[in-house]
């Protein structure tokens, strides 16, 4: 019987495919092979320089500056005579950008996701998914010009008392930026659940409505939570709009109407060349990033972990 396959195999023009074929890798493709994993390790790489550069840079800055006094202390004022470098002030600047982005982004973004993958039809499939995405390629100095001269006076009709520079015009921009990363990668996970799951519920007499809630959405859970934290993660190291729109007053506070300063805009205004090279001040820039990397890390390894616990096999 092995013979007679082997001879059709080779009949059919195709005689390394035989079980008995030489399946060694030539030359060519263990060059390819190298140049992909050459490719691979260069992202690894660039990771382990960046927290190299930041972990060197930083440990100049706490032989000033003690972990006390970045962590206890409730005052950012590096560049005053009265200097205090408490990271608390920079640190809720930018936890509640991200959270007014994600009251923002999440629902609407996991809305879209749903009605393109499971009611739209397939007409208007084709064009909503790339128009939504062209939000994305959207630059942020654009989205920061729109947050401060938009949606700014437009919130000031309604709460006079606002500030022009203030978190909530920045957070809910933000919010804005990441909803196609939310509805493509949500989309994506629905999309991927096997239709015959959605078929046996239809055959025990569920609606449509209790479908997509009741099996679709939880069989694709694992995917969507991970395009809720990568999303995030996106939103806590944005640039540009809390640059613009958010203000430059580290202040610990709770109030969205106020000015704020996350740690990206203190990096970006430490950055702008005006800082002495080997100051305290100039360190503190790399401490502010080694913990804003450790933030979003950490965001990275929560979601492979959620995918890893809600991940479901068919």
């Amino acid at each position: 019987m092995a013979s007679s396959t082997d001879g059709w195999i080779r009949r059919q023009g195709f005689p390394d495919l035989a079980p008995d074929a030489n399946l060694s890798r030539g030359p060519r493709e263990r060059l390819i092979q190298a140049l992909l994993g050459l490719c691979a390790l260069v992202t690894v790489f660039t990771t382990l320089g960046i927290a190299a550069i930041l972990i060197g840079e930083s440990v100049a800055f706490f032989r000033q500056v003690s972990l006390a006094e970045f962590f206890g202390d409730t005052k950012w004022t590096p560049q005053f005579a009265d200097k205090h470098f408490g990271i608390w002030p920079l640190l809720a600047g930018t936890l509640m950008i991200t959270v007014i982005a994600a009251l923002v982004a999440i629902p609407i973004g996991l809305a879209a996701a749903i009605y393109i993958s499971q009611y739209a039809p397939d007409r208007v499939r084709r064009w909503l998914k790339p128009s939504l995405e062209l939000l994305a390629g959207v630059p942020t100095v654009v989205y920061g010009y729109f947050a401060l001269t938009f949606v700014t006076p437009l919130l000031q009709h309604v709460i006079p008392q606002m500030q022009v520079y203030n978190a909530l015009s920045a957070g809910i921009v933000v919010g804005i930026m990441i909803i196609p990363m939310v509805a493509s990668l949500s989309e994506d996970a629905l999309r991927a659940v096997p239709r015959s799951l959605a078929e046996g519920a239809y055959a025990l007499g569920a609606t449509k409505y209790e479908v997509v809630l009741r099996v679709v959405v939880p069989a694709a859970l694992s995917g969507i939570m991970a395009s809720f934290i990568l999303a995030l993660s996106r939103a806590i190291g944005e640039t540009m709009i809390v640059t613009l729109a958010a203000g430059a007053t580290p202040k610990l506070t709770l109030n969205p109407l106020e000015s704020i300063q996350t740690m990206t805009a203190y990096i970006v205004q430490v950055s702008l060349g005006d800082t002495p090279q080997g100051t305290v001040v100039y360190q503190s820039l790399f401490a502010v990033g080694l913990v804003l990397f450790v933030l979003t890390l950490g965001m990275n390894l929560l979601a492979n972990r959620i995918i890893l616990r809600f991940k479901e096999s068919y």
